[in-house]
Parts: structure tokens; sequence; C-alpha cells
């Protein structure tokens, strides 16, 4: 066992967990596969958002592949043995626990992204709720190249991210797009020097370690809520979110620093 804040958390093989200042940072570790996701790190990735979800301590996490690259896709090895539709659902049972446990964590998960982040690594980041890139990133997801459809999200939250016309454009040629251009579209939300994914992303979780953990939550929620329904359920969602968020005693220690011209000390509650 090793530790990271309060919470326990068994060793992992396929990812590495270390905890810097607020932020949990989880290192995908399969740099002889080009961190290929197998069932493996997709289990361990969610187990891991799992068990750290009641540390306090820990305000965000982000995930990176490292320097080189972020992932090359889903593993292939896994995906030959897939012969039947039964096979597929069974392997995207795991896709989906990984990335419902990545988008309801009540923590701002954040990629920071270099290199090539294809296919299932790119449906991976899409879970994120913030993606960071270097300069010498590469997006894409390849699936009409060998005759599949997407099975971990990519035609769902791509055009939510980028819109239905750019999210069709990357679908149907399978050609990998620069961080530039999936700056340009909203694919990434910040676009660094290669090289200073991680440092931006671990500056901006600083950042939010001075936000109210709650009021982050609910905005979470309510935002994830929302997209998928019409503008009036979205809104009455929001005005619950809002009703939770007025009665913590964060709302109340974040009103009195105000005015008493100092930084609030939120404690999620």
């Amino acid at each position: 066992m090793t530790q990271v804040g309060d919470a326990q958390i068994h060793a992992f093989e396929t990812i590495k967990a270390e905890r810097r200042g607020p932020a949990l940072v989880v290192m995908l570790n399969r740099p002889e596969r080009r961190n290929a996701i197998s069932i493996r790190m997709m289990d361990e990735l969610a187990e891991l958002a799992e068990r750290v979800e009641t540390d306090a301590g820990i305000r965000t996490i982000v995930i990176t592949g490292g320097a080189a690259f972020f992932s090359a896709g889903g593993d292939l090895h896994e995906a030959a043995r897939i012969e039947t539709p039964t096979d597929l659902m069974q392997v995207v049972k795991h896709w989906k626990r990984m990335n419902a446990a990545l988008e309801s964590s009540s923590k701002p998960v954040i990629a920071a992204i270099e290199g090539f982040c294809i296919t299932g690594g790119c449906e991976l980041a899409l879970a994120c709720d913030i993606r960071i890139a270097g300069a010498g990133a590469s997006f894409g997801i390849t699936s009409s190249k060998i005759g599949t459809v997407p099975g971990a999200g990519g035609t769902q939250r791509l055009p939510r991210i980028v819109g239905v016309s750019n999210a069709l454009h990357i679908l149907f040629t399978a050609t990998p797009i620069d961080a530039a251009e999936a700056y340009r579209i909203g694919l990434v939300s910040e676009l660094v020097a290669e090289g200073q994914a991680l440092p931006q992303a671990l500056k901006l979780s600083e950042t939010l370690a001075q936000r109210a953990p709650l009021s982050l939550a609910l905005i979470k929620r309510a935002v994830y809520r929302g997209v998928e329904s019409d503008l009036e359920t979205g809104l009455a969602l929001e005005e619950t979110a809002g009703a939770l968020a007025y009665g913590s005693a964060d709302r109340r220690e974040g009103i009195a620093a105000f005015f008493e011209r100092r930084d609030p000390s939120f404690q999620g509650r």
C-alpha cells in the first residue's frame, strides 16, 4: 500500500500516482506499449478516482502520459481477441466505468497532454474536464481506418466539445490534428510550449485549490447534466445546485472572507 493524502491506495501495475501539492498526478505507465489503454489500466484509473473521492486534501486529479506521448489508444492485443458483439460489450463496460469515474468525480480532472493522443487515448482525454496540450501534441480518432466505430465515447463527447462538423471531420478522415488546431476548435482549453502541459496543469490545480470544493463539484454536475437537457431543465438543475451551495459552510466562509478582505479557508462543506 502507498499513501496519497488521507486515502490508502493499492499499488498499481499500469499507472503511477503521486501527490503534488493539492493535485494527484496520475501517470499512465505502459511506455513499452506507448501507454496503450488495457482493461487493467481502465480498472485501475476507475479505482483510483473512486478511492480518492473522500480525500479532502486532493483537490484535483491530473492525468498525464509523460513527456513523449499521452496514449496511442486502446490495447490492440486485447482488441484482437474480440470476436463477438458480446465480447465487445464486456470490454466497453470497462471503458464506461473508467470514464464515468472521472466525469462523476467531485474533483476537477485535468488531462496534461504531450505527444500523440490517439483514438482510445483521445477518448480518455475527452472524459476529463479540462485538457491542456503541449505544442507538440496531436489528436485523432482513427477508427474508420480499420473499419470500426469509436467505442469509448468518441462519437458522443467529441461533438459536444468541438461541435458536430468539427467532430465529423476528425472522425471521418481519421487524420490526426495538431495542437494548434485542437486549441482553435476547443478540443483543448490551453495550449502551452512543448513540455509545459504538466507544469501548467499543476499551476491550474493551485488556482482551483483556492476555490470552494463544493462549488466546483456542484458546477461540474450542473454542467454535465445540463448539456444533456433542454434549457429549462438545465436552469432548474442550476437553481438546485445554487440552493445547495447557498446553504453551505463554504458559502458563509466565502462571503465572510470577502468582507474581511482575507483569503477564504474552504472545507468542502
